[in-house]
């Protein structure tokens, strides 16, 4: 059994408090080095393919360097999803990173940045064009970087939008600053309503997408029926050791075992995960969480746009 990836949530902290992302109940909690290389050391001969995301803001993490050494000496690719916001502190040790293929930049979290005086943000304030302005220009410029002298791959996220596939302010005054730095690349607003991605440049790329619900056993009953990647491509473990099926596991909700007291190798293999993995490929939803999943539907549109008018966009 092989995974496309696996998420490893290094830490479920983080230094902003979005609105679009959902609330842990979760203890605050980060993994020490014993910890990270136990589970690389366990999911190194599944994947290729490490992510380190589900919840909190990697580049907090002190012993992030050392993890991503971690990583390479154990042949492991890492994809890291961040805010940006402390990309100052942490981009030359970044860009030094073998380990290191590919950084997903969550432009849509600037609005909720803390301002001058400490104080978070829980709206968009218009005013702080400015800061917006550096906040771009910095994630570009390590961008550029990463992508011509390192060879490797930036993705900028703007995933707010909504159902008609509309931007708020925020990501229009984002794309008007990215059209500034990619004239070639204009109307971006109008390119958004057609594309889920566009290439900028070689290896630096602008990714659209929905605002989704996280799941949750709290939320409406959704369906027994349907297709996912979790546990057939993927999987994710929690700063805590947790196995999930997938990195919107935010709560673990969905535990298939714990990394810290059974073997990685154990839990994919059993009855129990195999059983959740062969339903998932005959459209049967097992996992109670899974059922309340709203994001999985996505799955089904896709399949059956590929049906009628050929593959989507990458």
């Amino acid at each position: 059994m092989r995974f496309k990836r696996i998420y490893v949530e290094i830490s479920n902290l983080c230094n902003l408090n979005c609105p679009f992302c959902v609330k842990s109940s979760r203890p605050p909690r980060s993994m020490n080095e014993e910890e990270f290389r136990h589970v690389i050391r366990e999911i190194a001969p599944y994947t290729d393919y490490v992510y380190f995301h589900v919840k909190g803001e990697p580049l907090m993490h002190p012993l992030l360097e050392r993890f991503l050494d971690i990583c390479e000496e154990h042949d492991l690719q890492v994809n890291l999803t961040t805010n940006g916001t402390l990309l100052s502190q942490t981009a030359p040790m970044l860009l030094r990173k073998d380990a290191l293929r590919q950084v997903n930049f969550s432009l849509h979290s600037f609005p909720f940045h803390r301002g001058a005086n400490g104080v978070e943000r829980e709206f968009y304030n218009p005013i702080d064009l400015d800061g917006m302005e550096r906040y771009v220009e910095n994630i570009l410029a390590f961008c550029r970087r990463f992508a011509r002298e390192r060879k490797k791959y930036s993705v900028l996220r703007l995933w707010t939008l909504d159902e008609k596939r509309e931007a708020d302010l925020a990501a229009l005054q984002i794309m008007g600053l990215i059209e500034r730095a990619y004239p070639e690349a204009a109307p971006l607003e109008e390119k958004m309503r057609s594309h889920r991605s566009l290439t900028l440049e070689k290896g630096i790329f602008l990714s659209w997408e929905e605002e989704f619900t996280w799941p949750s056993l709290k939320l409406p009953y959704v369906s027994d029926t349907g297709i996912c990647y979790g546990t057939r491509t993927m999987a994710a473990v929690l700063c805590d050791g947790t196995v999930v099926p997938c990195c919107l596991d935010a709560n673990g909700e969905a535990p298939l075992g714990n990394l810290f007291s059974e073997p990685f190798a154990q839990i994919v293999e059993g009855s129990y995960f195999r059983r959740v993995r062969e339903n998932f490929d005959n459209r049967h939803v097992t996992l109670p969480l899974c059922r309340h999943c709203t994001y999985r539907l996505r799955f089904d549109r896709e399949r059956k746009k590929d049906a009628s008018e050929g593959e989507p966009e990458a």
